[in-house]
Formats: C-alpha cells, sequence, structure tokens
C-alpha cells in the first residue's frame, strides 16, 4: 500500500492593512495644499491682501507669503512644513515667497494622483529630484548674465519685487533706493558678498511712503536733549560714545542716608556739582562736541545739573543710545552725515502715515535689498511674469517623453504642475487663466522663452522688453525647495506622538 504523501504547507499572500499609512499622508497633502489654497491669492502684481489679526488685537495687512505663514500657528506639522520652507526661501533669496508655497501645493496635489493610481511614494519622490535638477538646468539656459556696474538693470529687478507689495505705487522711489544702498556697502575686494546688516531700516510715523530717504551715514532714532538749552545742530562734529553715566555717583546697595545739616547738605550738593562739572571738563577738553551716552540700568544717563553744563560747553547730548541697535522712539531724531572714512554702512530712513504702511514698507524694502543680495551673488537675471515656469514644463515633458517607465510618467506630471504659476497669475490679474496659459505654449512653442504674462496690459507679451525680470537665484531656490519639501512629505507613512 502506497503512503500518501503529505503536502508540504505553503505560506500564502497576507493582507497588509495600509489605510492608516494612506490616510496619514492624505492628511498631511491636504494640510499642506490648504497653506498653499490660502497664499495662492496672494501672488502677482494683482494678488490681494491678507489682514492677520493676532490675539493681543495686533494687525497686519501684507501679501507677502512668509509674512502671512509666519504670523500664523498651524498644528498640522506638514503645513508648518510648508511654512518653514517658505521662510527659508526669504532666507535663500528674500523673494518668492509666495511662489515656492504655490508651487509645493500643486507638486503634492499631482504627487496625491500618483499615488491613487498605484505609484510608489519612493519611485515619484525620485522622480521629483531628477525633475529639481533638470529644471534648474533649464533655468540657466534661459539666464542672462548682469554686472554689478549696470544699476538700470538691478533696478528693474528691484521694481519687479516691489511691484507685488502693498506700497507697489512708491516702488519707483524704493527700487533706486534699495540699489542704492545695497551698491553703497559693497566691499570691492570681496564684490561677491553683501552683508545686509550693513544697512540700517529705520522706521519713522509721520509723513508718506514717499519722504523715505536713504541717508549716507548714521541715524539715531532719537533727540537730542537740549532741556538745558543745548545745541541741536552740529557741524564739524568730533563724536565721543562713552558708557559710563554723566551723573553724581550711588551707592551699589538700595539705601537712603539721611541728612539733618543744612551745612553737610550744601556740601554733598557742591561735591555733586564739582564731580559733574570735572567730568564735563574731561570730555570738552578732548575736543568733542557730539556726546553719545549709552543707555544705563544702573542709574540715570545725564541729570538736569550735567545737561545745564554740557550745554553751556556747547556740546550736544544723545542718550539712551544701545549697544548693538538703535531702538524706535517718538520724537525726532539725530542724523550724522559726511563722515570720513565712513566705511560700508548706510541708513534707511522709512516714514509713512500709520504703522500698518511703516511696517509694509519695512518689509517691502527688506525683499528689494535681498533681490540685489541675490544678483550680487549670482549674477543673472531671468524673464518675470510665469515665462521661466512654462519653459520648464515644456522642456520638462518633453525630457519626458525620453524616459522609460514610472518615472516618464512622474515627470509628465510634475512638468504639468509647473503651470500653476501662470496659471494664478492670470487668475488673479482677472484674465481667462486657460486661454491664457494656452497661448502661452504655443508663444513658448515657436520659441519665444521670454513670452510671459504682462498683468498691467492684460495680455502677453515678452516680459524682458517690459523690464519685468528677477534674479536666477529667486527661481533655481523656489524649485529647489518646494521639491525638496513635497519628497519629503511624500516619504512620511506615519505619525508618532510622543509623549
Amino acid at each position: 500500500m502506497a503512503a500518501v504523501a503529505a503536502t508540504p504547507f505553503r505560506k500564502t499572500e497576507t493582507y497588509t492593512d495600509t489605510k492608516r499609512r494612506d490616510d496619514v499622508r492624505g492628511a498631511n497633502i491636504a494640510a499642506s495644499c490648504a497653506v498653499a489654497d490660502l497664499v495662492r491669492t496672494s501672488l502677482g502684481p494683482r494678488g490681494l491682501d491678507k489682514m492677520i489679526s493676532s490675539g493681543n488685537n495686533e494687525v497686519t495687512i501684507t501679501n507677502d507669503g512668509a509674512t502671512i505663514v509666519s504670523l500664523m500657528a498651524f498644528l498640522q506639522p506638514a503645513a508648518r512644513m510648508l511654512a518653514d520652507v517658505s521662510r527659508s526661501q526669504d532666507a535663500a533669496a528674500g523673494d518668492g515667497t509666495t511662489s515656492v508655497v504655490v508651487l509645493a501645493g500643486s507638486l503634492l496635489r499631482r504627487a496625491e494622483c500618483l499615488i491613487a493610481a498605484g505609484a510608489h511614494p519612493t519611485a515619484v519622490a525620485d522622480s521629483l529630484h531628477r525633475l529639481a535638477a533638470r529644471a534648474v538646468e533649464v533655468l540657466q539656459g534661459m539666464a542672462i548674465p548682469v554686472e554689478l556696474s549696470d544699476r538700470d538693470s538691478l533696478v528693474k529687478s528691484a521694481s519687479t519685487a516691489l511691484n507685488s507689495k502693498v506700497v507697489s505705487q512708491y516702488s519707483s522711489l524704493l527700487a533706486p533706493l534699495a540699489v542704492d544702498a545695497a551698491l553703497s556697502v559693497v566691499d570691492p575686494a570681496h564684490p561677491e558678498l553683501l552683508d545686509l546688516r550693513d544697512i540700517r531700516i529705520i522706521k519713522k510715523l509721520g509723513g508718506t511712503v514717499d519722504d523715505t530717504e536713504l541717508v549716507r551715514g548714521l541715524i539715531f532714532d532719537k533727540k537730542a536733549s537740549h532741556a538745558a538749552g543745548g545745541p541741536s545742530r552740529i557741524e564739524n562734529a568730533k563724536i565721543a560714545v562713552i558708557q559710563f553715566q554723566v551723573s553724581p555717583p550711588k551707592t551699589d546697595i538700595e539705601q537712603s542716608v539721611i541728612v539733618s545739616d543744612y551745612a553737610q547738605m550744601d556740601r554733598i550738593l557742591r561735591e555733586e556739582r564739582n564731580y559733574v562739572l570735572g567730568m564735563v571738563k574731561k570730555i570738552k577738553a578732548s575736543g568733542c562736541n557730539v556726546l553719545l551716552i549709552q543707555k544705563s540700568i544702573l542709574r540715570d544717563a545725564v541729570t538736569d545739573l550735567s545737561l545745564h553744563y554740557l550745554a553751556k560747553a556747547k556740546i550736544l547730548v544723545v542718550k539712551d543710545v544701545e549697544r548693538d541697535e538703535v531702538s524706535v522712539g517718538d520724537g525726532k531724531i539725530v542724523k550724522i552725515t559726511g563722515i570720513k572714512d565712513m566705511g560700508r554702512t548706510a541708513t534707511v530712513l522709512v516714514r509713512g502715515s500709520n504703522q500698518l504702511v511703516i511696517d509694509e514698507a519695512d518689509r517691502s524694502l527688506h525683499d528689494a535689498l535681498c533681490v540685489i543680495g541675490c544678483l550680487v551673488n549670482k549674477r543673472f537675471l531671468i524673464a518675470g511674469g510665469g515665462a521661466p515656469e512654462i519653459e520648464m514644463s515644456m522642456q520638462l515633458s518633453a525630457w519626458a517623453k525620453e524616459l522609460h517607465g514610472m518615472e516618464s510618467y512622474c515627470v509628465k506630471e510634475f512638468a504639468d504642475a509647473l503651470e500653476v504659476i501662470p496659471y494664478t497669475l492670470a487668475e488673479n490679474a482677472g484674465l481667462s487663466p486657460i486661454t491664457v496659459v494656452t497661448e502661452l505654449r504655443n508663444r513658448h512653442a515657436k520659441g519665444e522663452k521670454n513670452t510671459g504674462i504682462n498683468v498691467r496690459k492684460g495680455q502677453i507679451t515678452n516680459i524682458l522688453e517690459e523690464n519685468v525680470v528677477q534674479p536666477l537665484l529667486v527661481s533655481t531656490s523656489a524649485i529647489t525647495l518646494a521639491c525638496e519639501c513635497v519628497r519629503m512629505i511624500l516619504k512620511i507613512d506615519d505619525i508618532v506622538t510622543v509623549r
């Protein structure tokens, strides 16, 4: 009788529940897209502004992407990642903070469609990495070299950055001012370096933005102490900065001294006068006629008696000067100009009718200065108005046809996602976005790679001839940071809370 051989047990494929990781990834993408949709209406010269009200009743009106997301408190971690990428763009380039968020949101939507169609998140993320490197090559092929001596080109790029701001009507004033301020602090020995900390921006309430000026020197937002009749203007000034107080000394510990004898009281007052007068004589003997006194927390920097003696000595006094920076205060300002061997420093005095306008002018001027900084670091310009995004989209779509398999599908989807910038520019300008983007594709297919959207005229023109240009670094940084952020979000499949 033949024994029946036992069939070996074979482990079959087990069912793995992937619903949770899909839900986590979907929630991350939904939160990130919500942030992108929030700032999308603020993109471009015709973008709308956001009014942000904080818990302590402070109101901010702006359309700067980095400012909007930095003032908002996001609870979802992926949404905070998009806020961080906007701040990174602000630090790297200064401009394009809204564009980088809108680009990231569009790429995430396309990635979600690819994953829903069966693509693995890792394959999608790797395709995005290759696409970013290729997109940077396309942008470099469109770039136009620029020299720092070409002031007109620098002013044009600064004007493009300012045209999308609340204070865009003052771009003809602020753009040349930003260029002159930046060029005045460039070190001839290291022309590729620009430290924007050498440019101090002082905000002062009163007047209009038209009254904003560039001062080749220093501004202290403190009024001169001329309560005792001291001078308020000094020419051929010899300035002394002191870190001690021109006032009678006090004991190291808090205590009170009771004087009951009038003779002793007179002696104390006489000693105080002699002490202060001796200090003033030494200051005067040094040839000083302008005295800057550092702020003190121990005792008063000056007293009425010392101000009286300093006024008699014809010395202009500015008290409560901060050690590292000048804090904003009320009253008049002290302006120091005509400094011999001044070095590399400049001050911009920003004026405005209310605090909201001053704050927005300050942010806009910072963006314009950062744009000049980009051109100092990488001296190339490209066209604006959605032209580089359409050109990247078309060249990447053509490149996708040379690839094989899943990578080809991914690159094609992401190439189409780049059209969100011209689409949004047209939408915010009140134009027909489908018609405009279709016409842009046709013009770029004919080789007109500098053709973009002129939102002021409401038509498609050669955007270089309209002087709408931006630094190459702004666009390359935006596409690189957006792709990096999207790759990071796609690779997250779970959220673990640690207490």
